[in-house]
């Protein structure tokens, strides 16, 4: 599964409930018949559950959507704080140099020099534009990047490679 977002509130009387997206594109979910919730993240697809989607709309930096099982709001507090994720094959294809964050964690991380940075841990969304979080080493020694996701710094993104390279020191 490739998790969207997350429920954040109940809005409203009737169902509907708030979203906090984790991409920049939440409008084209409208276009997905179903969503699938769970309350982890990182739970095996099996244990996602699928919702029919009767209605999204934006609503500030956010999402607002009524889904079919979740007639009151009851029903929609019952469900706060699940996450909201896809499988791939129902999602958009991403167009050329757009990924889904998913597709990025993990992916390892090597600068200019070829030296190797750490590896993608996660993604921020700050407004302005994405962070990567890129984690080298374990434990005390672990040390932790915060890459703009832009092209002044990135420089490409190989994902059959399963690697990212930056314009970035490793002392930064």
């Amino acid at each position: 599964m490739i998790v969207l977002g997350r429920i954040v509130a109940p809005f409203g009387v009737q169902g509907w409930v708030k979203i906090h997206p984790f991409g920049d594109d939440p409008a084209s979910w409208r276009k997905m018949s179903h969503w699938w919730l769970c309350s982890d993240d990182s739970a095996p697809d099996a244990q996602w559950k699928q919702y029919a989607l009767k209605a999204c709309r934006p609503h500030g930096k956010s999402l607002v959507a009524a889904l079919a099982e979740v007639p009151d709001r009851n029903a929609a507090e019952a469900i706060d704080g699940f996450f909201i994720a896809a499988p791939r094959e129902a999602l958009p294809q991403p167009e050329s140099d757009e990924y889904y964050w998913a597709d990025l964690v993990g992916l390892d991380v090597v600068n200019e020099a070829g030296e190797a940075l750490g590896t993608v841990s996660g993604l921020l969304a700050t407004g302005a534009h994405d962070v990567l979080q890129v984690q080298d080493g374990e434990g005390k020694e672990a040390v932790e990047r915060l890459i703009p996701f832009v092209a002044a710094y990135v420089l490409d993104v190989d994902l059959p490679a399963r690697r990212i390279r930056v314009s970035w020191q490793k002392d930064w």
